[in-house]
């Protein structure tokens, strides 16, 4: 990792915890969680005092967590980093999940409690009391072994990669010939990376069947009889249901996959194809050359913080601070896990962005949409929340409302700077139409999680058999004849799947919110900007409609927000 962690600003000194403690010795934290077992908090003075310290220390050890896992994913074939992010999920997590379920429960107990302000409390009252009514100790060790089973998915899949023109590559690294004019090129590369991919399915189907078996055992423990209602409480969906959810999959059935097909089909009359096949879904459909909107990752660095700076200064200059920090890993390379996120170090309150860059459209678009979450991070940052309103506690359904809008509104100032006019239309329009086939895909494999943990005892035979059906309801209209059985494990290479069980439908969810900060963005900038801002700044501390509605946006995800946003999509992309 590039940044040195010990050299970052220390804006919020501790008021509990000792200025130097290790916070991967299960003796000191022992230490600690006993002295807040052991504080007073009989009146609303002591109680909030000691939600201040129960925050303090759990976001120094949060970050230490962080820390190790960023490490780890910055090199997974260093056995250093991988010895002691396992070495905190063995000896530590646990014993920081049961500590803080006996300090959940002592809050709950306490008379100061009633005399808490609701309208500043009542989102971290109802957060504990929902813990601690699904807690089981038995559980702890169980999400351990989830959590190592996952590092063995990314290990597996951080590794693979293939020689192309002499040279070894990731498999980030192939995707860019996907989008080379040359259909063979496409063709040649796009099957060199699933022969890769597929060596590895059988190890991945026999992780995956491992996860089942260890979170249908984490459900029955605490009561309930699948896993996706377990996640459904503990991911506290308290605005929303199972059955909220299988309406949106209808509302998408119905109203996007018919647009996105229009959209192949145009696709395929442009390339003049007989058959659309799976490498022929990021070109150009005009057989124009791929985008390029940077050299390297320094280039990219200073074009992001310009378009921040078109879009509000405060995103600038926040940006720019992060960069100074080093808080930012954007290439990819060998032994680099995959995919992108934004973390926050959560004591002293900075984001950090983790991706996998190599010069494409997308990872410009990845930025954005990381930088998002990182300005959330900032947003809240001297809010005084506590650190179950904050970072990874803001309900997801929003956080990736601050992202996705992000790719949307700083688009909106991409011309000049990463492009030039021609070059920033065509961008927009291929973002728009990811976005288009996104929310099918949101839908896939959330419909296939549902299906996925209500269905014990499913073969794996079964699964994909299921996977198969799910792209006849949602798929485009790409042909995969011949290469079925890469598309049968097609679903593995998702990795919340096996990392964040139920966490995707939150990107269904956001970007209906996301869309409508854009609109509004688009009728008023500065005021759209800033109710997009003053919603950041409010962290988890609301239920989560009261989010979208400080965002100016319906908190809906069924046909009636879906139906209108088709529309006003299929004039831009598809006009008469």
């Amino acid at each position: 990792m590039s940044f040195d962690h010990s050299s970052l600003p220390r804006d919020y000194p501790r008021h509990y915890l000792p200025a130097k403690v290790d916070l991967a010795d299960t003796v000191q934290l022992k230490s600690l969680f006993d002295q807040l077992e052991e504080k007073p908090t009989r009146s609303r003075g002591e109680l909030e005092k000691w939600l201040e310290h129960e925050s303090e220390l759990l976001s120094a050890v949060t970050e230490e967590q962080y820390l190790r896992y960023i490490r780890m994913t910055c090199q997974t074939d260093d056995p250093v980093r991988e010895k002691a992010h396992l070495d905190f999920i063995e000896h530590v997590e646990p014993e920081v999940k049961l500590r803080s379920f006996q300090l959940d429960r002592k809050y709950l107990a306490s008379p100061g409690r009633k005399e808490l302000e609701p309208d500043r409390f009542s989102v971290l009252d109802r957060r504990k009391e929902n813990g601690v009514s699904i807690f089981r100790e038995e559980n702890v060790v169980l999400e351990k072994e989830d959590a190592k089973l996952g590092q063995k998915y990314q290990k597996i899949t951080g590794a693979m990669s293939v020689f192309y023109n002499g040279e070894e590559r990731t498999m980030q690294q192939m995707n860019k010939f996907l989008e080379e004019p040359d259909r063979a090129v496409r063709e040649k590369t796009w099957l060199l990376s699933e022969e890769r991919r597929f060596k590895d399915h059988q190890a991945l189907n026999q992780i995956y069947d491992e996860l089942l078996e260890t979170r249908a055992r984490i459900s029955k423990n605490a009561g309930f009889d699948n896993y996706r209602d377990y996640m459904f409480r503990k991911l506290y969906r308290f605005d929303y249901t199972p059955e909220d959810c299988v309406r949106f999959h209808e509302a998408v059935e119905k109203h996007i996959v018919p647009l996105a097909r229009e959209l192949d089909e145009e696709r395929k009359r442009k390339l003049g194809v007989e058959v659309l096949r799976p490498w022929d879904m990021q070109v150009d459909p005009d057989s124009l050359p791929p985008l390029r909107p940077f050299k390297d990752s320094h280039d990219l660095l200073e074009k992001s913080a310009t378009v921040f700076d078109k879009l509000h200064q405060e995103l600038g200059k926040n940006f720019r601070r992060m960069t100074r920090l080093n808080l930012l890993d954007l290439d990819s390379r060998k032994g680099k896990a995959p995919g992108g996120y934004n973390y926050e170090l959560t004591e002293v309150r900075l984001p950090f962005i983790f991706m996998n860059s190599v010069g494409r459209e997308g990872d410009m678009r990845t930025l954005l949409h990381e930088s998002g979450h990182a300005f959330h991070v900032f947003a809240t940052r001297d809010r005084n929340l506590h650190f179950q309103l904050r970072g990874e506690n803001i309900p997801s359904e929003f956080a990736e409302v601050a992202s996705q809008a992000m790719e949307l509104l700083a688009g909106e100032h991409l011309e000049g700077v990463f492009y030039n006019h021609a070059d920033a239309v065509r961008s927009k329009r291929e973002h728009l139409t990811s976005l288009v086939r996104l929310l099918p895909w949101v839908a896939t494999i959330d419909a296939f999680q549902h299906w996925v943990y209500t269905h014990p005892g499913h073969s794996v035979a079964d699964r994909e058999n299921y996977w198969v059906k799910l792209k006849e309801r949602f798929g485009g209209g790409d042909s995969w004849e011949d290469y079925e059985q890469y598309w049968r494990s097609r679903w593995q290479r998702q990795l919340h799947l096996y990392l964040y069980p139920f966490y995707y439908i939150e990107y269904g969810i956001s970007l209906l919110g996301a869309f409508g900060v854009w609109y509004n963005f688009r009728k008023d900038a500065a005021k759209g900007v800033k109710a997009y801002l003053d919603a950041l700044s409010l962290g988890g501390s609301k239920p989560l409609p009261m989010l979208f509605q400080a965002a100016g946006v319906p908190f809906d995800f069924g046909p009636k927000t879906i139906e209108p946003y088709a529309r006003e999509l299929r004039k831009i992309l598809i006009p008469n």
